[in-house]
């Protein structure tokens, strides 16, 4: 039944048989008192903005350079949701927190992958997405 294009048996009654209540919950559920509104989410907020390329950069590379100083891993930088571009801006951090953190401490060595992660992003993107794939 499910090779010739159609669906299986089952899957008929599963897509209907969760849609159902799902719908009728979100046109019903009104709670006890159903004249009252109903308050806004906390998490919106009026001022919040898209996260930038260079940012998320930012916040990527200074996740796994931390992570990297401190356990002394590496991984793959597509498990790490990484280019290749922001994996090499990930190793060239890790170097220098490295000499950094052997010489001044682990502090300053985060502060140093901070400034560069920002730096050799804000870089990175200063023209917007870089072109040639996902990846590069």
């Amino acid at each position: 039944m499910g090779r010739r294009g159609g669906p299986r048996p089952g899957v008929r009654f599963l897509v209907f048989g969760l849609a159902l209540p799902a719908l009728l919950c979100t046109t019903g559920c009104t709670g006890p008192d159903a004249s009252a509104p109903s308050p806004a989410p906390a998490s919106a907020s009026p001022s919040a903005q898209p996260t930038s390329d260079a940012d998320l950069c930012t916040r990527l590379v200074t996740y796994w350079a931390r992570k990297m100083l401190a356990d002394g891993t590496y991984g793959d930088y597509q498990s790490m949701g990484l280019s290749h571009g922001q994996y090499q801006i990930l190793r060239d951090v890790v170097a220098a927190g490295r000499s950094v953190r052997k010489r001044q401490g682990p502090d300053l060595a985060n502060q140093l992958m901070d400034r560069q992660a920002r730096t050799a992003c804000t870089a990175r993107y200063r023209h917007g997405t870089p072109s040639g794939g996902p990846w590069t």
